[in-house]
């Protein structure tokens, strides 16, 4: 069964462009494992630090693989330490969901 990740990030107001960056080193790394990535989301009208990310793996399984591989790949821990770096990311949180599809 297909699983939707949902990840709801806190960002500092101040590094927008620097978690833009950010998000944009994920795109073709989650893609890469596997999954279909539906985007990022940045503040736009109302809260300033809020931005969120929707990916799709085929199974729970298949993400948590690719949660695994994910801190041995070179460039998903590059894209980890950026964050780091930058301090972008304030916190997140991460939920799953099933598609309802016709």
């Amino acid at each position: 069964m297909m699983v939707t990740c949902y990840l709801r990030y806190v960002i500092d107001p101040t590094k927008v462009k620097e978690f833009e960056h950010y998000a944009k080193l994920w795109i073709p790394l989650v893609e890469r494992f596997g999954g279909q990535h539906h985007g990022y989301f940045l503040p736009s009208e109302g809260a300033n630090n809020i931005a969120l990310a929707l990916f799709t793996f085929p199974s729970l399984a298949t993400y948590e693989q690719y949660r695994q591989d994910s801190f041995k790949d070179e460039e998903c821990m590059a894209a980890f330490d950026y964050a780091t770096q930058t301090q972008c990311v304030l916190s997140y949180e991460r939920s799953f969901f099933r598609p309802v599809l016709s």
